[in-house]
């Protein structure tokens, strides 16, 4: 782990002063604004698709140099073939407190063709392009910053806006000499969006490295959709799988055999429909019963968050919605959902055949007390119930002159949802910090609706895990024109810069 010089300097001005005002950041954003900017695009200008190795790692030494600049110990964790976790430390002089911030450097797999600009060519717009902006030049130093803009570029609000945000509030922090409070832990993981497939494996390797941590801070994710802050205390867990339905062994012609040789896309359609009613409701046996309550303090918390139904519909052009409960009720409950169906094809690569076989691949979002494998089982149990023969390979012809309906099942490997008590101590810190940056606006959320390996953390390690999001929360991550909005870039760095200076 190398220490530079200049993090002895730091350590002696760290201790300082006491619990700063947020003003203090504010003052510095104002001061500086270009130049952040300019360093959010070096950063953004990196590729930093996990699978492409050379890249991620040019993102990972990029990132380790940033931080040894400010006085940050270093370490690469390394594993073969596997983007390394940049793992940094800031100790703090009479520090009892040990907090991490957990963000990660890659992001999801592009398709430029559905790109405005280049992915990882940033491009600052002077507000969002549905409401009609336009590109804008980067500001020089002194020139006037609109809140409102939006830079846009793959990972711009999922996930590099966190590191950029720590970045820049440990060097306000050191310019005004203010004090750390905490022994301070950067986590920066490399595969989170090709499924943190290693991720367990290098913290059981490198425990001696975590096991001071009190509390774990994951910096991903969207404010309130009111553009509210918000802390959220738990995710769903997440799994999935693909069934495949068999109709005759080779396509046929629809005209020669429709009416008589089984229609495979008919068949799943039916399938499929038999597992949730009308109103979205899943209908499958048991799929809702292992549902672990929620506690007085959340439902008091979930009670004041506020209404987003009526806007969101609006926005996404929705008449009607899933249910008879707002979102963040729905949230609550274990979702199933149709990723995407195959059979055939459609417009100008429509063929008159009936085609062998249509696959459906089945997304499953599960909330606290509900294990990836039994929901899968209970999935398979329906598709049972439903007459198929349930195979993990393609059929051979004895097997179809057997069973007249074959479902091949291919599971995938999921994990749990989790969540941190309300009550924890340390997670209350935050919420109390959190206020001085959001005042009365934070919105606390029992669970968010998408999915983090954080059990990895709250039942692995036996660690209190929260989320800390800045994007904003219309920042298109994962698809095309990814974006953010700049005050939630400023957000984002006045908040990481109370939290590292939070009295206790």
């Amino acid at each position: 782990m190398k220490t530079p010089f200049l993090y002895s300097c730091l350590l002696g001005t760290f201790m300082a002063t006491a619990q700063p005002s947020v003003t203090v950041f504010e003052n510095y954003i104002d001061k500086n604004g270009a130049r952040i900017l300019s360093d959010f695009t070096s950063l953004l200008s990196i590729p930093n698709v996990a699978a492409d190795l050379p890249n991620i790692n040019k993102n990972a030494a990029y990132i380790q140099d940033e931080l040894e600049k400010r006085g940050v110990q270093t370490k690469q964790l390394r594993m073969i073939g596997t983007p390394p976790i940049i793992f940094g430390y800031l100790p703090t002089k009479g520090a009892t407190r040990t907090l991490a911030f957990y963000v990660h450097y890659d992001g999801q797999p592009v398709n430029k063709d559905n790109w405005v600009h280049e992915p990882w060519e940033p491009v600052l717009y002077n507000k969002a392009m549905t409401l009609g902006g336009k590109p804008i030049a980067m500001p020089k130093a002194g020139e006037p910053i609109d809140p409102e803009w939006r830079l846009y570029a793959r990972s711009a609000g999922d996930d590099k806006a966190p590191i950029l945000s720590i970045l820049t509030a440990l060097d306000a922090i050191r310019e005004n000499k203010l004090t750390l409070t905490s022994n301070i832990v950067f986590f920066f993981e490399g595969q989170e969006e090709a499924g943190s497939v290693q991720l367990r494996n290098y913290l059981e390797d490198n425990h001696e490295l975590i096991d001071q941590i009190d509390l774990w801070m994951f910096c991903d994710g969207p404010v309130h959709q009111t553009r509210q802050p918000q802390l959220v205390f738990g995710v769903r867990g997440s799994t999935g799988m693909e069934v495949t339905v068999f109709g005759p062994s080779r396509p046929l012609h629809s005209g020669h055999y429709g009416n008589w040789a089984p229609v495979p896309g008919q068949m799943l359609a039916s399938l499929v429909a038999s597992m949730k009613d009308e109103n979205g409701n899943v209908l499958i046996e048991g799929y809702y019963d292992d549902v672990e309550p929620l506690t007085v303090r959340e439902l008091e918390a979930l009670a004041n968050v506020p209404e987003v139904d009526t806007q969101l519909r609006e926005e996404l052009g929705l008449a009607d919605t899933e249910g008879n409960e707002p979102l963040y009720k729905r949230l609550l409950y274990p979702s199933l959902t149709i990723r995407g169906l195959s059979s055939g094809n459609v417009g100008d690569l429509t063929r008159n055949v009936i085609p062998s076989t249509a696959t459906v691949s089945l997304g499953m979002r599960m909330v606290k007390g509900c294990d990836p494998e039994q929901m899968q089982e209970k999935v398979e149990k329906h598709i049972e119930k439903q007459g198929f023969h349930i195979v993990r390979e393609i059929p051979d012809h004895d097997t179809r002159m057997k069973y007249p309906k074959i479902a091949l099942v291919e599971r995938e490997n999921g994990y749990p949802a989790a969540r941190t008590s309300m009550d924890d101590p340390f997670a209350l810190q935050v919420v109390k910090r959190t206020r001085d940056v959001a005042g009365d606006q934070l919105v606390l959320l029992p669970t968010l609706g998408g999915s983090l390996p954080l059990y990895l953390f709250t039942d692995v390690l036996k660690k209190p895990a929260i989320i800390v999001p800045i994007a904003n929360h219309d920042n298109n991550q994962h698809a095309e024109n990814e974006n953010l909005r700049i005050a939630n870039l400023w957000y984002g760095i006045k908040l990481m810069g109370a939290l590292m200076t939070m009295e206790k």
